[in-house]
């Protein structure tokens, strides 16, 4: 499995560096972001950039597509299983584990592709928040992955909302 993520991840994103030498830079080659974004660095081509937004596009579709959609048969799959338990302590035990994923799963994929579309079609957006959100994208889901699963912990839950209460 892990070998097969890895081949995915090569085979999508090889060609991206690959398309983006054959432009011709003639802007300003400052990036807004503090790591290399391929819609911002494409923005810098003089050249026609037509095919390199498609294929970001479609790369982003169908990797957004394709997790959503095994994401949600998976799901589809856990609940089936989950409804088939008899005491009620455990399914909602297990309820509960699978709110918490699919919370992390939207912390992970709402900022990433918000910004994509933001690059692609937001043309008259604020810099500023192109760039607020690409470090929401960046930093936001490894922080906040780990509170989502603690959460479910009664003694850590107690613990933050004697925090926050105070």
């Amino acid at each position: 499995m892990g070998l097969v993520c890895i081949l995915r991840g090569v085979t999508m994103m090889l060609p991206l560096p690959i398309l983006l030498k054959w432009f011709r830079y003639c802007r300003v080659n400052v990036l807004s972001h503090s790591y290399c974004m391929h819609q911002e660095v494409m923005k810098m081509a003089c050249s026609d950039i037509r095919v390199n937004n498609i294929y970001g596009l479609i790369i982003t579709v169908l990797t957004v597509g394709l997790d959503s959609l095994l994401i949600f048969l998976s799901y589809l799959m856990i609940l089936k299983t989950v409804l088939s338990i008899a005491s009620h302590k455990e399914f909602l035990r297990a309820l509960n584990t699978c709110v918490s994923h699919f919370c992390a799963v939207l912390l992970f994929y709402t900022p990433e592709f918000s910004l994509t579309l933001i690059h692609r079609f937001g043309k008259g957006s604020s810099p500023l928040f192109q760039i607020v959100l690409g470090y929401i994208n960046l930093l936001v889901p490894p922080l906040i992955n780990p509170i989502v699963y603690s959460v479910k912990s009664k003694h850590l839950c107690s613990r933050i909302i004697r925090v926050f209460v105070k």
